[in-house]
């Protein structure tokens, strides 16, 4: 029978992995309890020693070559979160595979995003500022609405794609901006293939998702901004990184009429005094996009999932390769 050991602070895996997830784990893998501390690796190490598989969540620590070194047992780890850029590839690079959750919390932000474009079309972020008296009740700005208006999606990965399935059953036209998707690939999903520049002057609701890598810092600026059509609003549920602070706020303080609705920043929270808390378009929410309270468990079922397969030799879907580790969020 597999070894495993949980890796992680005692809260944060409580709240990923459910009783009926470790039920489940329990009922196919021997449990070396208790879990290991992330800042207790060093003083576990024979514990660690012993484990074919790790279950952790957030706060997994990169693992240094020693500690690797000290683990000669280790196959998999099962991290039920999204990005493992920060300590997956030294486990990679010894044949150690990595398995992400991430399509898992590519759910709950593609239906965030959902909510506010649907509403973002109706114009409801612009209509709550201007109907602030009696007098401007029927005058207050209406969107274009729900029906043949063009949505404007930065990055067709997980995230993104989620959100065109979501879209759907809309009546509404979706262009796309990503350097890696073929216009046969945008075919395929119904969409249609943009440039960066075409699909912030033609979308009413421009999303972003792209990546945080080197590549994408700081590309999204003033120009692309000012391109925004009367009206439009901007949705980063994203990475904060990829926009350019200041150019949103110029723009936003130039065109009263754009909306800026703001799930994540750089840095995050925003500095003291940044123009982001007193600018009127501009709604900050806490990053509350992805999983969060009782969509996490959704994470912990997917790294089970994913370990009963690899367990039992059936297909694997969730395995975080060195190629996709540099296009990961």
């Amino acid at each position: 029978m597999k070894k495993v050991i949980f890796l992680g602070d005692q809260h944060l895996l409580d709240s990923v992995y459910s009783p009926e997830t470790r039920w489940r784990i329990a009922s196919e893998a021997e449990v070396l309890e208790p879990a290991v501390h992330p800042e207790e690796v060093d003083a576990h190490l024979d514990r660690l020693a012993q484990a074919d598989a790790i279950f952790t969540t957030w706060g997994m620590p990169a693992l240094s070559d020693a500690q690797l070194a000290a683990l000669p047992n280790l196959k998999a780890v099962f991290y039920a979160a999204g990005s493992v850029r920060k300590f997956a590839r030294p486990l990679i690079e010894r044949d150690i595979l990595v398995f992400s959750s991430w399509v898992a919390n590519a759910i709950p932000v593609a239906e965030f995003t959902l909510a506010q474009i649907l509403l973002s079309m109706k114009g409801y972020f612009r209509n709550l500022r201007d109907n602030d008296s009696p007098e401007k009740h029927f005058e207050a700005f209406r969107g274009p609405g729900n029906y043949d208006e063009t949505v404007a999606l930065l990055g067709a990965g997980a995230i993104g794609r989620k959100v065109i399935e979501l879209l759907a059953p809309f009546r509404l036209k979706i262009a796309v901006f990503d350097h890696f998707l073929t216009t046969v690939g945008a075919s395929n999903l119904g969409v249609s293939k943009v440039s960066l520049e075409e699909a912030f002057a033609t979308g009413f609701v421009i999303s972003n998702h792209l990546a945080d890598v080197p590549e994408t810092e700081g590309m999204l600026q003033k120009q692309h901004f000012a391109r925004m059509r009367d009206g439009a609003v901007f949705i980063n549920t994203g990475r904060g990184r990829t926009v350019r602070e200041d150019d949103l706020c110029d723009v936003l303080e130039a065109r009263k009429d754009l909306t800026a609705l703001l799930d994540v920043t750089y840095p995050e929270p925003p500095k003291p005094g940044s123009r982001l808390y007193t600018l009127p378009n501009a709604q900050l929410s806490t990053h509350i996009a992805g999983s969060i309270n009782s969509e996490v468990a959704r994470l912990g079922e997917i790294a089970c999932a994913e370990f009963l397969s690899w367990k039992h030799g059936k297909p694997l879907r969730f395995a975080i390769s060195l190629e996709k580790l540099t296009t990961m969020a």
